[in-house]
């Protein structure tokens, strides 16, 4: 008897695991930026910047991304950093850190998200610019 108890609480257990793996939410009709982008920290190599999505869903694993250079028309250099998506939140908050920076240069910057996939989520915002300390 206790046998048959502790594999059907197994099975039990497993399963609400198995649910939880597998739900996802909706991805957003259209993404959008609701928040930011932002200078979080500003360094004279590192700077971190962070922006809120209206996009709980989609694919569970996405990327914050960073496209930058010093010519606002070229923005040759990219950083990208991953996040799991919270099923439960209504928004996701991007943080992405950029290395290798040179003291007292301005910088231009877009951001964007992807799926894990490698689809863009269609962000659009302007480019922005930051100055290095």
């Amino acid at each position: 008897m206790n046998r048959v108890v502790g594999i059907l609480a197994i099975s039990v257990l497993s399963s609400s695991v198995s649910a939880q793996e597998s739900q996802t939410t909706p991805k957003a009709a259209q993404v959008r930026i609701i928040h930011g982008p932002e200078i979080e920290l500003a360094k004279a190599h590192v700077t971190i910047i962070n922006w809120t999505t209206n996009n709980p869903g989609g694919s569970p694993v996405h990327y914050g991304i960073v496209h930058y250079g010093t010519d606002p028309h070229r923005l040759i250099e990219t950083a990208k950093s991953p996040i799991r998506l919270n099923p439960g939140h209504s928004s996701t908050v991007f943080r992405v850190r950029l290395d290798k920076l040179e003291p007292r240069t301005t910088y231009y910057y877009t951001v964007d998200s992807m799926e894990s996939t490698g689809k863009g989520d269609g962000v659009k915002n302007s480019v922005n610019h930051f100055s290095t300390p």
